[in-house]
Parts: structure tokens; C-alpha cells; sequence
């Protein structure tokens, strides 16, 4: 194998040091989660809270994806204060409709899961090895299909907990819905029955958009439109729910529609189909609707956040929908503007965004433009609605210097854990390409810190030593340690041995892929040490084709050991996270390098 050229290595010495989560204030009331990572708003949930079953731990797990193709997801633990951020999986689709999606299996184990943007047949997943830390993921998986897929949204229900129930856009381009296992003695997981197309619209460029949600028992709701609001000027908003039981689609009076089984529900955004099926039609208004959220309120009847968008495009109205109990009821919110971001010729129908609280489904955050201090931006407000139909409103976000949109709130365990996200920045397209090779450079934004811990460093004594031999040996007794390096690496032949040690080794192999051994255990990574760059050099497509990655130049590298626990970081982001006990560091061997260390 051969060497890298330069390594720069640090090495600390750590006896149980403790961690601390520094808070960084941008605007009112807004926190960074995350630097780079940007969502779509089909894909749910993006991101979830969970406290065990028996108190063991109370976590938030935010996901998303940055333009270099990397799949992100911040993990924050409620009792300590801490978070960390994980590479579930590097070098993919470029390409925001492709962030994760979260769920907790039965033994609260949490799967990932995601998709390319509609132009492969299969869902990738990671599951954790322990229950509620992905900071512990085991292998990639696949669950294949018989057509495209996105937006994934999994749910496990109360009348059928042996299976998960996961919905996308599917068959034809249109709501889809599947049973599949749970995972088996190796994480294998398959579909079990369907995949069923719920819904048909008839049209070569046919696209209902569907956003789903559950009662956790034995209805998934789901509201959906007729097509893309680019594809025609009047554009129905639809309401339906599907028994589990009885595989049934039904209206919001529990009238049945449709089997499943037997073909998809057809619809029309005409005055037949109203006339015919009244309760299933939230928004009949002659506009480019357009779905952001579903959330049952405590009555287990759905509020629907809708916008209207004029057939020009420019004007974008959100509403509140819900039902009355005889009909559905829209409330205007506030006026959204045109699309929210950079680019003047392309989607139009970008609204800033909405999401509803899901305990307090009253309360609608929405992403609206507000003249400031820096001009027109982008700007969170909370819209607060009583039974009347009155709406009052209170600033989240203010004179921001750029725009906070796409809102997600995360349903917690009191307002002390739930926490309201959004992306803040520009935005420019939602996959990179040489057309627009920015594509969604955002940072993920937070109504409270959920920040990254950091070591502490304090009372630390620094040793230098430029230029050291190139085998290091010193005497260590069950010390924590921490080994932190830069390095440069050769793309064109990217295998070679990164660092020897007595207690384990790690390199890279010639795909590029990191590798670490003990003893004679190798435990290769998941990821590829590089990214989806090359996308910045082709047409804008989603056609299906993996590129090449480009496999970094350089980049940082740092492996720790604590409480007989091996962890890697590439660039920051915890790559691997391996149980290994018993580890004691004497001997560290590294070619061509200069080689810097402290001791505490």
C-alpha cells in the first residue's frame, strides 16, 4: 500500500474529559444545527423525538443533505445537552428531495431511511446497532421496488405492529403505499404486500403530490393534490384516509372509496368529481394549490396546510384547512409572496414554506417575506388561529440577513423539547449541476440550541515535535486517547495505510473507502471519502446515473477511544463507531509525516 504524503497528527490523552455545548446565537431566537444540509417537504419526517420506553435515553434526530452529495443527520441527546452529527451516507445524489427520513422500530432501534430523486427502484436504509443512537448504524440495505420512488414516510401502527408501512411516490409518479417486514436476524428488510397506487389522474405529465400522516393505530391519512401546481391552473387539494385493516380508502365521514387492492381511486379537479365526492375535496379554489403539512388534531381530524398560487405564479396565499364537521373550512393565513429563492426562471411554486405544531395544531408556522434591516427577507412567523377562524401572529425569526424557509417543527415531550426548524440562506436549485452548481447551499436553523458538543480545553500541557521518527513508542495504561490528523491523499490511487498503531490500523482502499482493523477484524466504512463534485459538470437530470465520486485531496481525520468505544470522524462527522474493549494505544507508526501531540 502506499503512504500519504503529509499527515499532520494530533494526540491527546484524555481521562474521562467531560464535553460542553457552546450556544451560537445567530438572530432572534435561532440557532445553527447544521452548516450546510437543506430538505425538501415531501420526504417525513425529516426529522423525529423519541424518549424510550424505559427512560434510558430522550433524543431529537434532525436529518438533511448538503450539495456535496452527503446525507447528515444530527443526533441530540435531551438528558446530557450534547449532540452529534453522523454521515449516514456520503457521495449520493446531489439533490435536496433526497433526505433521510427517520423511524423507531419496536425495539427502538432507529432506521434511516432514503431515496434518489425518482430514478432508481429502490429505498437505501441503515439501522442503528443500539436502540436510539445512529451514531452506531450498521451496513446500508436496500428494500427493492418495481418503480421510482421518493419521498419515503414510514409509520408503524398500533393494529399491525409486525409490519411497517412505508408510502412514496411511486407507481406511475403517484401516491403509493406498501407493507414490509420488520427487520429480520440481519436488518434485511422486504415488501411484504403491494406496492398499491392509491390514487389515478389521467395525463401524460400526471403528478399528485401527497403528504401522510397517522392516527398510530389504524388510519394513515393522507392529503394530496391532483397534479404538480406547474402542470395546470386549477389544482384540487384532497383529503383521504386508508384502513389498515381493511386496506380501504375512505373520506373524512368513513365512507368507503376504494379498495386498494383492486385499482386506484380516480379524481378530477372538476365540478362532477365535487359534486360526487364532496368530503374528499379540501380546496376546490381555481388555483395552483399546493400541500405542506397533514396533523391530526385532538379529535384525530386532520388540519391541512395549503397554499394558493395564482396562475401566473407570482402570488402565493397560505391557508389553514380543516374540517368543521360538516365541511371543509379554509382560513387564510398570509400572503407568501412569489417562489422564495434565487433563481428567476425556475419553480415558480416555491413557496417559503409552512409547518403545523403537531400537539397545538392552532399554531401554523409559515415563511413569509418581511422588510427589514437587510431589506425583503424571508422571515418565520407563527399564526396562531382560534375556532373563529381570527388569526393573530408573533415573529419567530427578525431582520434576518437571509431567508429562513422550509419549517419543520419537531413534536417533543413538552415545549421544552420541542423545537421548531428551518433552512436559512440562499437557495438556487434543488440538485447542483453545471447550470447551477450552488444548488441549495443552506444551513439548518433551530428555535433552540441543539448544538455540537465540543472537547473541552482547558488545562492542557502541549508537547511539539516537528518532524518525529516515524514510529512512535511510549508506555499507556487503559487511557482514553484521541488522534486527530489532516491529511492529503493521492485521488488517483487513493489506497494506503493512514496510521499503524499496536492496538489497530486504518486506511483507505482503492475505491476509496475508509477501512478500519483489529486484530484481524477489518470494518469497512459505509461511505467513500469524497463527494458527488462531479455533478457540478453535468446536465441538470435526474437520469439515473451514478457519477464517479471525487475522492478528497485532503481532508480531516480524527479517531477516538473512549469507554471501549472506537470513533472515526472524516471532516467532522462521525463515520464509524465501533465497540472494541480492551484497547491500549503503546505504539503509533506513520509514514512521511510531521507529527505534533498533547498530553493533558
Amino acid at each position: 500500500m502506499a503512504t500519504s504524503k503529509w499527515i499532520i497528527l494530533t494526540l491527546l490523552l484524555l481521562i474521562s474529559s467531560p464535553v460542553f455545548s457552546q450556544q451560537y446565537q445567530i438572530p432572534a431566537e435561532s440557532y445553527t444545527l447544521s452548516e450546510s444540509g437543506a430538505w425538501c417537504w415531501f420526504a417525513d419526517p425529516r426529522a423525529l423525538y423519541h424518549k424510550s420506553s424505559e427512560g434510558h435515553f430522550e433524543r431529537t434526530w434532525v436529518g438533511y443533505i448538503d450539495p456535496r452529495g452527503n446525507i447528515k443527520a444530527l443526533q441530540h441527546d435531551h438528558l446530557t445537552g450534547f449532540s452529534e452529527e453522523v454521515l449516514v451516507r456520503s457521495w449520493f445524489q446531489p439533490d435536496d428531495h433526497n433526505n433521510p427520513t427517520f423511524l423507531v422500530l419496536p425495539d427502538e432501534r432507529v432506521m434511516i431511511l432514503y431515496s434518489r430523486h425518482t430514478d432508481e427502484a429502490c429505498f437505501y436504509y441503515r439501522i442503528s446497532k443500539q436502540a436510539g443512537d445512529i451514531t452506531s448504524l450498521g451496513p446500508e440495505k436496500k428494500i427493492i421496488t418495481n418503480h421510482n420512488t421518493t419521498y419515503p414516510s414510514a409509520f408503524l401502527m398500533s393494529d399491525d405492529p409486525e409490519h411497517i408501512y412505508l408510502a412514496w411516490r411511486g407507481l406511475n409518479w403517484h401516491p403509493t403505499l406498501a407493507k414490509l417486514s420488520l427487520p429480520d436476524e440481519n436488518d434485511e428488510v422486504v415488501i411484504t404486500e403491494g406496492p398499491w397506487q392509491l390514487v389515478s389522474y389521467p395525463g401524460r405529465s400526471s403528478r399528485p403530490y401527497a403528504k401522510y400522516n397517522t392516527n398510530g393505530k389504524d388510519q394513515i391519512m393522507m392529503t394530496y393534490t391532483t397534479t404538480h401546481p406547474d402542470n395546470q391552473e386549477v389544482n384540487y387539494v384532497y383529503y383521504s384516509s386508508i384502513d389498515i385493516n381493511t386496506l380501504q380508502l375512505k373520506d373524512i365521514n368513513g365512507r368507503v372509496i376504494q379498495d386498494i387492492t383492486e385499482a386506484p381511486h380516480p379524481i378530477k379537479a372538476d365540478s362532477s368529481y365535487l359534486q360526487k365526492y364532496p368530503a374528499m375535496v379540501v380546496d376546490p379554489s381555481p388555483a395552483r394549490n399546493w400541500i405542506w403539512q397533514v396533523v391530526p388534531d385532538s379529535n384525530g381530524k386532520p388540519v391541512i396546510a395549503t397554499v394558493r398560487i395564482s396562475a401566473d405564479k407570482t402570488q402565493h396565499d397560505y391557508y389553514r384547512a380543516w374540517w368543521d364537521g360538516e365541511k371543509w373550512q379554509n382560513t387564510f393565513l398570509a400572503n407568501a409572496g412569489g417562489h422564495f429563492h434565487q433563481s428567476p426562471h425556475i419553480e415558480l411554486c416555491y413557496s417559503g414554506g409552512m409547518t403545523i405544531h403537531p400537539e397545538h395544531p392552532e399554531l401554523i408556522y409559515a415563511s413569509v417575506p418581511i422588510s427589514g434591516t437587510h431589506g425583503e427577507v424571508y422571515e418565520i412567523i407563527e399564526y396562531r388561529c382560534n375556532a373563529e377562524g381570527q388569526v393573530t401572529t408573533r415573529a419567530i425569526t427578525e431582520n434576518s440577513r437571509e431567508n429562513n424557509v422550509r419549517p419543520y417543527f419537531i413534536k417533543g415531550s413538552n415545549e421544552a423539547t420541542g423545537t421548531l426548524t428551518w433552512m436559512h440562506g440562499q437557495y438556487f436549485d434543488w440538485i447542483v449541476s453545471r447550470d447551477r452548481p450552488q444548488g441549495y447551499p443552506t444551513a439548518i436553523y433551530a428555535n433552540r440550541p441543539l448544538q455540537q458538543a465540543k472537547p473541552q480545553s482547558a488545562n492542557i500541557k502541549t508537547s511539539h515535535l516537528q518532524d518525529f521518527p516515524h514510529s512512535l513508542k511510549r508506555r499507556q495504561k487503559n487511557r482514553d486517547f484521541k488522534l486527530q490528523m489532516q491529511v492529503t491523499t493521492n485521488p488517483g490511487a487513493p489506497e494506503t495505510l493512514l496510521l499503524a498503531t499496536n492496538a489497530f490500523s486504518y486506511g483507505i482502499d482503492a475505491k476509496g473507502r475508509p477501512w478500519l482493523k483489529v486484530g484481524d477484524t477489518v470494518y469497512p466504512s459505509n461511505n467513500i471519502a469524497g463527494t458527488s463534485d462531479q455533478w457540478k459538470h453535468e446536465s441538470r437530470s435526474t437520469n439515473g446515473k451514478w457519477y464517479p465520486p471525487v475522492l478528497h485531496e485532503q481532508f480531516d481525520l480524527s479517531i477516538s477511544y473512549q469507554n471501549g468505544v472506537l470513533t472515526t470522524h472524516i471532516n467532522g462527522l462521525i463515520d464509524q463507531r465501533t465497540v472494541v474493549p480492551g484497547l491500549k494505544l503503546r505504539e503509533i507508526e506513520v509514514s512521511n509525516t510531521a507529527l505534533k501531540f498533547q498530553l493533558l
